[in-house]
């Protein structure tokens, strides 16, 4: 099964911000997040509820909720570690 990735607004606005200071970054994540469509749940994510996920990829995190129903993931932060 195949989950959609959907990202909100504030997700892409972040997205665009680190494109212009970390294109290679930012290409790892996307990646990152691209296999989440594969496997929503995989080792090394922290679960902050029973559909809300944390992903951390190098400097970078990723907030996303699996919607098992529907088959998609919401991306609704992406944001740089301290």
């Amino acid at each position: 099964m195949t989950y959609e990735i959907i990202f909100e607004p504030h997700a892409l606005d972040a997205a665009t911000r680190f494109l212009k200071e970390d294109p290679a970054g930012l290409a790892v994540v996307l990646n990152a997040i691209d296999e989440l469509a594969h496997n929503p749940r995989p080792a090394g994510t922290t679960p902050y509820g029973p559909d809300i996920r944390r992903l951390r990829v190098g400097a970078y995190r990723v907030i996303y909720v699996i919607d098992d129903a529907v088959i998609h993931i919401l991306v609704t932060h992406l944001g740089r570690t301290s």
